[in-house]
């Protein structure tokens, strides 16, 4: 088995119902488009209000994916 190299990229996913969704959404985004996806990390979450209320959540997540040249 040899050395790999990963690389990480920030993204950020949005939902109208939770956190978790939030971040969810960004990683199976990601994971359709990215080979051998490994690690998502929570970096940052928050939310976009308007008139006072919660309206969406974000998740700001660091993602790990295998780096093929």
């Amino acid at each position: 088995m040899g050395n790999s190299l990963y690389k990480i990229i920030e993204l950020v996913g949005t939902s109208s119902t939770s956190w978790e969704d939030a971040a969810k959404t960004a990683v199976e985004a990601a994971a359709k488009s990215l080979r051998e996806v490994r690690v998502a990390e929570i970096d940052r979450l928050d939310v976009k209000l308007e008139d006072g209320k919660v309206t969406t959540y974000r998740a700001r997540i660091k993602l790990s994916f295998k780096y093929i040249t």
